[in-house]
């Protein structure tokens, strides 16, 4: 197996100065280092090799004296070393640099495998090593926390994080898969984020959406967070994209499961407010149960569904699969007429992503009014009939 790690030479200590006039980091006289780490992915590189066989090679991009690393990295056991070095490449941006790295592996032969470290801590990109994945037409996996196995077709690597979408069939599978790696799962999350030690940070509804706790899994791999529907912007179709299907054949023991199926019943087909391009929401301003029927006219009208606040489920007007916000359902439509809705902040999270909120409140002050596209201050009882009938006469109704 032949494994190049690309490596680089990076200041001893924080205490670095530019030069004003090239823009170039001044490295006489400064203390350098191997980047911490590019030493994981050597270390790792070199117990592959001890495992399955082979050789390790490095190589670099630097000046001169970067060649300090090279010599480091045959101490710990490579075999071989690259240094592309020129006056040219001083100040080099991400992509010069990663154009140079692939250009320099393509006349460095052929390698079963390449690793870099995450990312360097002068630069702090981590762009590097899928850039240069890019221009040597491979395939790249990032934050990677250890190989398990490698094999004549395949590389088998553990994953810092497992992302599962917050449906009814997420929220059963993504618990049995954490219980069987022994880690940790937060359901549910809203935003997500995470930091340089791949640790995620999971931020999520607790107490009936009253607060927003933030959850970590520091001591366990991978992290597990089921994601709530449309929180997230889905990615843009690429036809020019393709990729290899991998078929994974799985032994019927594999398969075997201990639940029986007794029956199956057929459901019936519901319409659900987080498909619904428009939706009329219903909040406490209205009066009585009988009242909405105007908000159901004017969806109908609209080709929308109706949709709710949390008072509304409580007053048991409506089935709970008809909450927007934080202990409801998340929606992005591309019209959205809240009527008689205050606007609290539990709401306005699982909807102030939509395409055009239009308010209709009494009271000019609400908040739902700050994160509307448009207002419109007055009584629903005498707003949205006149709505109805502006719609039925735009559609010849």
């Amino acid at each position: 197996m032949n494994i190049l790690v690309c490596i680089k030479q990076v200041p001893g200590s924080n205490k670095v100065e530019v030069d004003p006039v090239t823009g170039v980091l001044k490295r006489d006289g400064v203390e350098s280092k191997m980047n911490p780490y590019d030493l994981y992915a050597l270390e790792t590189a070199l117990r592959l090799v001890e495992t399955y066989g082979g050789t390790v090679k490095v190589i670099s991009m630097g000046p001169p004296q970067a060649g300090q690393i090279i010599r480091e990295a045959f101490a710990m056991g490579a075999e071989e070393g690259i240094l592309l070095s020129d006056r040219k490449f001083a100040g080099a941006d991400v992509l010069a640099t990663s154009y140079t790295l692939s250009q320099g592996v393509r006349e460095a032969g052929e390698f079963d495998l390449i690793l870099c470290g995450k990312q360097t801590t002068d630069g702090d990109t981590a762009q590097v090593g899928p850039e240069m994945a890019e221009y040597l037409k491979i395939p790249s996996v990032s934050n990677v926390k250890r190989i398990v196995s490698v094999d004549d077709d395949a590389i088998t690597v553990e994953m810092t994080v497992i992302l599962v979408g917050a449906t009814n069939v997420g929220r059963q599978l993504a618990p049995r898969v954490a219980a069987r790696f022994r880690t940790g799962l937060t359901a549910d999350c809203t935003v997500l984020d995470i930091k340089e030690n791949t640790d995620l940070v999971q931020i999520r509804p607790a107490f009936g959406g009253n607060i927003m706790a933030e959850i970590h899994t520091p001591n366990a791999r991978p992290q597990l967070a089921t994601v709530r529907y449309k929180v997230m912007n889905a990615p843009e179709r690429n036809k020019e994209k393709s990729g290899k299907v991998t078929v994974c054949d799985l032994s019927n023991v594999a398969l075997e499961s201990d639940i029986k199926v007794l029956d199956v019943v057929p459901k019936a087909k519901e319409k659900f407010i987080e498909n619904a391009d428009v939706l009329v929401v219903a909040g406490r301003g209205v009066k009585s149960q009988d009242d909405l029927n105007m908000i159901r006219e004017l969806a109908d009208l609209l080709g929308g569904e109706v949709a709710c606040t949390r008072p509304m489920i409580e007053a048991g007007w409506f089935d709970a699969k008809k909450q927007i916000g934080l202990s409801g359902r998340t929606v992005r439509p591309k019209l959205i007429i809240t009527c008689g809705v205050s606007g609290s902040v539990q709401f306005a999270a699982g909807m102030n992503n939509s395409d055009m909120i239009v308010a209709i409140n009494k009271d000019e002050k609400a908040p739902i009014f700050k994160i509307a596209h448009y207002g419109i201050v007055g009584d629903l009882y005498e707003v949205l009939p006149r709505l109805i009938a502006k719609v039925k006469a735009e559609k010849g109704a």
